[in-house]
């Protein structure tokens, strides 16, 4: 089919990475047993436990992310103008929608393992998010923008994620009392 351009390349990969976050890090919560929760809990609190998923999950879509990006191009050519920036923007990416994703999958976890509802409560908060995501990574593409707007939709995706971490310390503790 030959290479896409640039804008259908920029959407195809945000959908990709989207997809492979949500299969990935559903896993680390909803593929947890009754037994090893109790363990979990036996041994950590629940600060600790959501730091470390949330550090592993965002460690895991940091990897996913790069190998999507190297297969894209690989396949699929890589339209950028500056890959450099691309690649920072892919990571930052990768951070933001994995943070969301583990605090879904520990809500989702505590709703009878059900995964539909973890997809189900990330469609209206991550399609912002990707919309974002797609708006700032067409800087790597050879879109300008006007002065500071770059830089301000990084900060807001930024604020985003802090956000998601402190909503994760603040109500994590109480899906862990379950």
């Amino acid at each position: 089919m030959g290479q896409p351009e640039a804008t259908a390349w920029n959407g195809l990969f945000w959908m990709n990475l989207l997809f492979i976050c949500i299969n990935a890090v559903a896993k680390s919560f909803l593929q947890e047993s009754r037994g090893r929760m109790i363990y979990y809990y036996s041994i950590a609190g629940p600060l600790d436990f959501i730091l470390a998923k949330l550090f592993y999950n965002v460690l895991l879509m940091l990897i996913m992310s790069l190998l999507s990006i190297v297969l894209f191009s690989f396949f699929l050519g890589s339209p950028f103008a500056n890959t450099l920036q691309f690649l920072g923007i892919t990571c930052l990416g990768g951070i933001s929608i994995s943070l969301v994703f583990t605090l879904l999958a520990a809500i989702a976890a505590r709703a009878n393992q059900n995964a539909a509802l973890m997809a189900i409560l990330g469609f209206p908060l991550i399609i912002p998010q990707l919309l974002l995501l797609v708006k700032i990574s067409k800087s790597a593409f050879g879109e300008i923008f006007r002065d500071g707007a770059l830089l301000q939709m990084v900060l807001l995706l930024s604020g985003l994620d802090v956000m998601v971490i402190l909503l994760s310390v603040i109500l994590f503790p109480f899906l862990w009392k379950d």
